[in-house]
């Protein structure tokens, strides 16, 4: 799946904007560098609205860069919030930017993910069966 950066770009932010629905309103301009073999795409992300253009970006707040081909895998596999953190971690994934920004999404993403922790727990005891006496 190496389709269009762009639509790739602009679909999975979109999807991911579902699952963290606190990052919505979020005004910001992010950079975007996928790395390929002697090659180099620039994008500029722009939200709430998810505007992608192939554009240096040089107002962005925070520039995202990774390979391309590590970008397609993870689209192609739906990677969630914790797979970009885990990739962060890892470094496959580099953010650079205003700090105030990246602790601000960071936090939002844990409080996201701590919700949905606690809505499957729930879940879970409520799906069991009553212990029988």
């Amino acid at each position: 799946m190496s389709g269009d950066a762009k639509l790739l770009i602009e679909s999975h932010t979109k999807w991911l904007l579902e699952e963290v629905p606190a990052l919505k309103p979020l005004k910001l301009v992010v950079g975007i560098d996928l790395i390929g073999r002697g090659d180099l795409q620039q994008f500029r992300l722009v939200l709430p609205d998810v505007t992608v253009t192939r554009d240096i970006g040089t107002e962005a707040r925070i520039r995202v860069e990774m390979r391309r081909e590590f970008f397609n895998l993870m689209v192609e596999h739906g990677a969630k919030s914790a797979d970009w953190r885990e990739a962060l971690h890892d470094g496959k994934l580099k953010v650079t930017g205003v700090q105030q920004y990246i602790r601000l999404i960071a936090q939002v993403i844990d409080k996201q993910e701590e919700r949905d922790r606690l809505k499957r727990q729930t879940s879970r005891r409520h799906a069991q069966p009553p212990p029988s006496s």
